[in-house]
């Protein structure tokens, strides 16, 4: 048998759809891997994949006391259970609640993915100045855990770690877990109407409030363009737009909003462009992909989005929050077919350097290897 991981994500559908090339790339180096999240419809998938899939019983939105204690014990019992080489914990309650639980397993090296800041410091979350000062001083004492890597996607989040007082040697950026850019390939720009698209939840810290302003104001000026939304409300997240807000939203602007899409080549079939609002962000994976299917894009000048969304070369950036310059700014790609062809092209050639599976897959197996060796 070979060595094994075990990954500890919130969801079972997060895992499916951010972690599972890195997975796949521990498999293909020889790694027996386990995957601990909260099992909604991913089991069959995750078995699929020749992965061990174990049941968590907790609530992703929720860090209360009774809960991080009970989910603590489970994970203490899990990794007793399992006895893994590595154990990487996947955003900031894995994090916490991860690291915690391997003190005292000196055998298990742990790897840690801060995945962006989310809700709890930038965004809609109602928690008190006091929880979030209590959570920084939680990472700055887990992440100085020996055997341990801390993995960031961006050059803001390494700074932020480095403020929590990591060592510079124990963080590692490794930009996401990559896209596979055999199956998401270039695709020709559809006919008429212009049609920008944006893919992901329906957060206002993912800026969609803001992108649906800025779409109404187009709507006023008369520019002729259409608008997507592919991807699910989260009711877990405080910042979520309820159905009936996007359903009254569709209807008044004439947004099309399609839901969750599976196979997300049929919505950059459908768009010329794509288009990110966000405040911030680990490693947006809606822009990758969009970049990897030939797409330029429209995104906010924010930590996170600037990585792939390189103005002038790729994309038009916009400062965060700023209706009327997103806007000008979609209204200024909908008009210049020229520069959409030639953001397009760099974004692909951009992510066939820096952002392939196969790439982040040799970097995350090269850290996991040299863990197992400290």
């Amino acid at each position: 048998m070979g060595p094994r991981i075990l990954y500890v994500v919130t969801e079972d559908w997060y895992f499916l759809s951010h972690r599972l090339p890195m997975a796949r790339a521990a498999k293909a180096a020889g790694y027996e891997v386990h995957v601990a999240t909260r099992i909604k419809d991913g089991e069959p998938a995750i078995k699929r994949e020749g992965f061990v899939p174990h049941a968590l019983d907790w609530s992703r939105g929720s860090l209360s006391p009774r809960g991080s204690v009970s989910a603590v014990l489970e994970l203490r019992r899990l990794i007793e259970q399992i006895d893994p080489d590595i154990l990487h914990n996947v955003s900031l309650k894995p994090v916490l609640l991860g690291t915690t639980a391997s003190l005292g397993f000196g055998r298990t090296a742990v790897v840690n993915s801060l995945t962006g800041l989310g809700t709890l410091f930038i965004g809609e979350a109602k928690v008190s100045a006091a929880t979030r000062q209590a959570v920084r001083f939680a990472l700055s004492a887990l992440l100085r855990r020996k055997r341990s890597k801390i993995v960031v996607q961006n050059p803001d989040d390494w700074d932020f770690v480095l403020g929590l007082g990591a060592a510079p040697d124990n963080i590692a950026l490794i930009p996401g877990s990559g896209v596979d850019t055999e199956h998401l390939t270039k695709l020709p720009e559809p006919p008429a109407p212009v049609t920008a698209a944006y893919v992901g939840r329906m957060l206002a810290d993912k800026g969609v409030v803001t992108l649906i302003q800025a779409y109404s104001l187009l709507n006023q000026r008369g520019v002729q363009l259409q608008l997507l939304l592919a991807g699910d409300t989260d009711r877990e997240n405080p910042g979520s737009l309820a159905p009936e807000q996007l359903r009254e939203f569709a209807s008044l602007y004439g947004i099309h909003w399609l839901g969750h899409v599976t196979d997300i080549r049929k919505v950059w079939a459908m768009a010329h462009f794509a288009v990110l609002a966000s405040r911030r962000e680990g490693l947006p994976k809606s822009l990758l992909e969009a970049a990897a299917c030939g797409r330029p894009m429209v995104a906010t000048n924010a930590p996170g989005c600037r990585e792939i969304a390189i103005q002038d070369k790729t994309a038009l950036t916009v400062p965060v929050d700023d209706v009327e310059a997103l806007a000008d700014a979609m209204a200024r790609m909908a008009g210049d077919q020229a520069m959409r062809d030639r953001f397009g092209k760099a974004a692909r050639a951009l992510v066939e350097e820096k952002f392939s599976a196969e790439a982040i897959g040799r970097e995350i197996v090269a850290l996991y290897d040299g863990l197992r060796r400290t």
